[in-house]
């Protein structure tokens, strides 16, 4: 299953595309479309499933990157042969027929475009990335190729949900400690505190000035929907022993006309 961004994808000659963990070859805790070269899964299943996406997206090269929970994102300027395009969060690029995708198991992924269609950009935004500034730096490189906030469009999308997100005190504090009002992101319920992961990502896209209007929201919990979605947080409780994980993807197609 595909979850297409209707916003991006009005777009001219832009797709973007969240990737539910069906339709693929791996089996087991892996079932069924994992994308996760880090994860345990054979290699081989992962490439077929990596084959498949490229299929369905009609492109021949895709690029992935070794997430480290910072505030990096590569530009990528020219084509390479290999899948990775280095450590980051982040790929930001206007080349033509390329995939630019990130992996997530609840983290929120998010895909942006000017709205004229020549620059893209896939970052992972886990609470490390965003409370170190990635989305700034989203936003700033779109800034220093002349596009204008308002003329970004973005889709966040399928990642765990405050229901589902439970967090230490310790963890709040350090959030409020940087702004204060972003306490409004933790609830506590039946002496439980948690998490809008997706609420927080979004404060900082429209700190940035980019329209509400020009924001899509993919409301999945990727904890809650385990026939859909890969989750790190309930592989965890479940005691598995490795997780999937899941792509979005943004590409830039060359015009016909």
């Amino acid at each position: 299953m595909i979850i297409a961004s209707k916003k991006i994808s009005k777009i001219k000659n832009i797709d973007g595309s969240f990737f539910s963990r069906r339709g693929g070859v791996s089996k087991g805790i892996y079932k069924s479309l994992n994308l996760g070269f880090g994860s345990n899964d054979y290699k081989k299943n992962v490439k077929k499933n990596l084959l498949i996406v490229k299929k369905k997206l009609k492109i021949k090269n895709i690029y992935l990157l070794k997430q480290i929970h910072s505030n990096k994102i590569i530009i990528l300027k020219k084509k390479y042969k290999t899948l990775r395009a280095g450590e980051a969060d982040g790929l930001f690029t206007n080349l033509n027929n390329v995939g630019i995708g990130i992996l997530t198991a609840d983290c929120v992924p998010i895909l942006f475009s000017s709205s004229c269609g020549k620059f893209i950009c896939a970052i992972h935004a886990g609470w490390k990335g965003i409370y170190k500034g990635i989305i700034k730096n989203a936003i700033k490189l779109f800034k220093k190729n002349k596009v204008n906030p308002n003329n970004i469009i973005c889709a966040i999308g399928p990642s765990i949900s405050a229901k589902s997100y439970e967090v230490q005190i310790d963890f709040k504090k350090k959030i409020i400690k940087k702004k204060q009002t972003d306490k409004i992101f933790f609830k506590t319920k039946k002496n439980k505190l948690f998490f809008d992961l997706k609420g927080y990502a979004l404060s900082k896209i429209l700190k940035e000035k980019i329209k509400k209007n020009n924001v899509e929201m993919i409301n999945f919990d990727t904890y809650s929907e385990p026939k859909l979605f890969y989750s790190f947080r309930r592989s965890v409780h479940k005691k598995e022993y490795d997780y999937g994980r899941n792509l979005s993807i943004i590409v830039k197609k060359e015009s016909l006309i």
